[in-house]
């Protein structure tokens, strides 16, 4: 479920975030697969590095760990595009949003 809940994530970030590009279904899929991954793999040790700054930022540094993340998939998912990182930001933001509406409607 939370696979789908990725991929209608980045769909839309796709469309309202300019900067940021999936070329198509397939790629859009492999995003979501590749962000599963990295979350669950890469991402809890990036918290724990982390963990004093984001404890000083009440948890905000989260959202630059996503925005890396984010671009790092970009170098390494054919198809996926990002411009920068104030885009990726952005766009970590706006999948964090989405990721709560869509959390409640399952």
């Amino acid at each position: 479920m939370q696979l789908i809940v990725n991929a209608l994530g980045f769909f839309v970030i796709a469309k309202i975030v300019p900067g940021i590009k999936i070329e198509d279904w397939g790629t859009l899929g492999v995003v979501a697969i590749v962000w599963g991954v990295l979350s669950v793999i890469l991402k809890p040790i990036l918290i724990v590095l982390t963990l004093p700054v984001n404890f000083m930022t009440l948890g905000l540094f989260t959202f630059v760990i996503n925005a890396g993340l984010i671009l790092l998939m970009g170098q390494i998912v054919p198809g996926f595009g990002v411009k920068g990182f104030s885009t990726a930001l952005l766009g970590a933001i706006v999948l964090a949003l989405l990721n709560i509406v869509l959390g409640r409607l399952k």
